[in-house]
């Protein structure tokens, strides 16, 4: 099976705002790994889950603009109301330890048989459910 990706928003937005924290360009972590998804056509999850979080700080328009280099490979998933109880079933079982919308998303991950590519460190606790890398280690073959 070919690889795809499920996108956190979290890499969208060290993308679009270019950010770094005190000793790395994440921006340009998230930027080499989206290119080379649109370099290989590996195609590059969008739930409307993703989307609501983008537009809780960004707007609309810039929503757009950050998918628009990348919509040659840019598949969007809707999640579901099952997806949506089994997500709040683990995060229960987990002692409610994440945020929701984290289990949300790996549960969206899993149901469309992606990897998570996040920066958060908690996904690696979610490895049950869905395996997750950073976009640095991500490597195209």
């Amino acid at each position: 099976m070919e690889k795809r990706f499920y996108v956190d928003t979290s890499v969208w937005r060290d993308y679009f705002e270019d950010r770094s924290d005190s000793m790395r360009p994440l921006g340009e972590f998230a930027f080499r790994f989206l290119k080379g998804c649109l370099d290989n056509r590996v195609e590059i999850l969008v739930s409307d889950l993703v989307i609501i979080e983008l537009r809780n700080s960004l707007s609309e328009n810039q929503v757009a603009e950050i998918f628009s280099p990348f919509e040659a490979v840019i598949v969007r998933v809707a999640a579901t109301k099952p997806q949506y109880v089994v997500a709040t079933g683990e995060w229960v079982r987990l002692g409610k330890m994440f945020p929701l919308n984290d289990v949300f998303h790996a549960i969206i991950a899993k149901g469309s048989r992606a990897v998570v590519v996040t920066r958060d460190r908690h996904f690696e606790s979610l490895g049950h459910i869905a395996a997750s890398a950073k976009p640095e280690d991500v490597i195209f073959s």
